[in-house]
């Protein structure tokens, strides 16, 4: 175990003292523990959970409220582990999972609660204090500066930064630098209810400088990279000077960007789904695309603006129709002459099948579900291109619409390409298994514009979700302090823990450590899944808030900007010759 990991489970075990210690008073005064002999055993097993607290969830310095909230959960699911499954396996029977049988367990359930938070608002204190005494990591003040460039604010970038936080908490040479033109952590997976209106923006993005509140954080644009004198070049604002910054390891986490393959009028007349100002603008397109239609007099335009397609039936463009969809019906009531039966879902896939990510049995669940709503397929055709009017197939069809939503390709962040080292076709940088990209020195690479090996694949590699770049960022951290104290690098091992797709109208599908789920219970999964990984306690409750509204309220039609479409001609719909 490593020492920051040692330090954790310390950490976490005398929080859970602290947590044992008040739950134990409690239960003796009420006469619910077989006196003061029991108390032992009962702040021993508090001392192992919290160890286990703090492996599991580690230090984030940015809010107690985090750490609460994430004490407050880990106390439910022990919960659900000990009185309602262990205990009465223990005793002979089937878990208890009934509703009498949780009803009964309601005590349990509060003392669960209450140990969870005063072990999480402990251990936010307690471990900053055990950083700071390790005497082992402590580097002298007139040692050389230990200089960590991370270039990117997403998962993989954020999650560096922080673990390289809890370092340089006691190690007063280790300065860590986090570069990134977006000055937020984008919560993406739940960027589709952005852009249906069923989320506020704000709601799923978290400021960098609150998450890695003891990194140095920089909006700027990376204009260079220079491997040899490793050195990164920088530009904060359009006109302004270029800065230098030199680092000693320096993290890649620039993600990917769109790639439209070159495809004529893709880029220009369609929209895409990578950032908050993509989803607030597209929001705003489909509303001011209704506003249109209420009052054109010509069917064939009033059909044009009530047709939306999605190119790409992964999991971003399966979402987007599904809340697209969602949202239009939802706010149909004020739009009296725009009918039902005029509105055109629309989603186009290259292959034979959608989501090749899962089981085929879940991909027909899913698309099954998907049709019988409305939502027309177009399987095995290739789009070759747009207009201000329609979208052309290879075939030479055209379908007449206003809107088209690109989510069938990416790229890694065009800046690579200058790098030396090693690239794979696509651009992104090849990495070796302990992240370490092949042919550079003291470089690393996570994420979406990194290609790493996975050993489970069979010669595969890891693929660009959040999960496995969240796992990637902390592995790099800690090789990065491996190659300070000269210790050899671990590799990165992450075996995918699930995969989930909201289908829209509290359906879903999900595949959990390879059991299957459909339906009501995904859906539920989905969302619980994801409100536990927002960061921020803040966070957590404005998005269940904005759920719970979505229930009961139909969704804002409020235009936040002006877009209108505009009119088009003949030559519109035209294919390209």
């Amino acid at each position: 175990m490593s020492s920051l990991w040692r330090d954790e489970a310390l950490a976490g075990a005398a929080a859970g003292l602290v947590g044992g210690t008040v739950s134990g008073w409690a239960l003796l005064n009420q006469g619910m523990m077989a006196g003061p002999a029991a108390l032992l055993p009962h702040l021993l097993l508090s001392a192992l959970l919290g160890a286990g607290f703090g492996l599991i969830f580690g230090h984030r310095p940015e809010s107690y409220a985090a750490a609460i909230s994430s004490g407050v959960l880990y106390g439910l699911l022990w919960w659900g582990v000990g009185p309602l499954t262990l205990a009465p396996l223990l005793a002979g029977q089937g878990p208890g999972w009934t509703l009498v049988e949780a009803g009964a367990a309601f005590f349990n359930l509060v003392g669960y609660l209450v140990y969870g938070g005063l072990t999480g608002f402990s251990f936010y204190y307690l471990a900053p204090l055990l950083y700071r005494r390790s005497p082992a990591v402590v580097a002298p003040a007139a040692a050389t500066p230990r200089r960590v460039v991370i270039l990117g604010g997403g998962f993989g970038g954020v999650s560096a930064a922080q673990r390289l936080e809890k370092a340089a908490a006691r190690d007063q040479n280790l300065q860590v630098t986090l570069v990134s033109q977006s000055n937020y952590l984008l919560f993406t997976p739940m960027l589709a209810e952005v852009a249906s209106g069923a989320l506020e923006p704000q709601h799923i993005s978290a400021p960098v400088r609150a998450a890695c509140p003891h990194t140095r954080f920089l909006r700027a644009a990376v204009t260079a990279i220079d491997t040899t004198n490793q050195t990164v070049c920088l530009q904060a604002g359009p006109g302004l000077p270029l800065e230098t910054l030199a680092y000693d390891h320096l993290v890649l986490a620039l993600g990917s960007v769109p790639h439209y393959y070159d495809l004529p009028g893709m880029a220009e007349h369609a929209f895409n789904l990578k950032t908050l100002e993509d989803a607030t603008r597209l929001r705003n397109h489909v509303l001011a695309t209704l506003e249109r239609a209420d009052v054109e007099p010509d069917p064939a335009e009033r059909q044009r603006l009530l047709t939306f397609v999605v190119a790409g039936a992964g999991f971003a463009g399966t979402e987007m129709i599904a809340e697209l969809f969602d949202l239009v019906h939802s706010v149909l009531r004020y739009y009296p002459h725009v009918e039902p039966e005029a509105l055109r879902f629309v989603l186009v896939h290259s292959r034979d099948r959608i989501l090749p990510e899962l089981s085929p049995a879940l991909a027909n669940y899913s698309l099954r579900k998907l049709q019988a709503r409305g939502v027309e397929f177009v399987l095995n055709a290739r789009v070759s291109g747009a207009t201000a009017g329609a979208v052309l197939l290879e075939d030479g069809a055209a379908i007449p619409t206003q809107t088209i939503i690109w989510t069938a390709g990416n790229q890694p962040n065009p800046l690579l390409a200058g790098l030396p080292g090693e690239h794979d076709r696509r651009g992104a940088v090849l990495a070796d298994e302990t992240l370490q990209v092949k042919g550079l020195a003291n470089v690393w690479a996570v994420g979406d514009c990194a290609v790493i090996p996975n050993p489970y694949s069979h010669g595969g590699f890891y693929p660009p979700t959040a999960q496995h770049a969240l796992r990637e960022g902390k592995t790099a951290a800690d090789n990065i302090l491996a190659a300070f104290q000269g210790r050899p690098a671990k590799p990165f091992r992450f075996k995918t823990i699930g995969l989930l797709v909201a289908l829209g109208h509290r359906t879903g599908a999900a595949e959990i450590m390879g059991r299957r789920f459909s339906g009501l219970l995904a859906w539920l999964l989905w969302r619980g899944v994801y409100l536990g990984k927002l960061p921020g306690l803040e966070k957590k409750v404005r998005v269940l808030l904005d759920w719970l509204l979505d229930i009961f309220f139909p969704r804002d039609i409020v235009l936040t900007a002006d877009t209108a479409p505009a009119a088009v001609t003949d030559s519109d719909h035209l294919p390209y010759e």
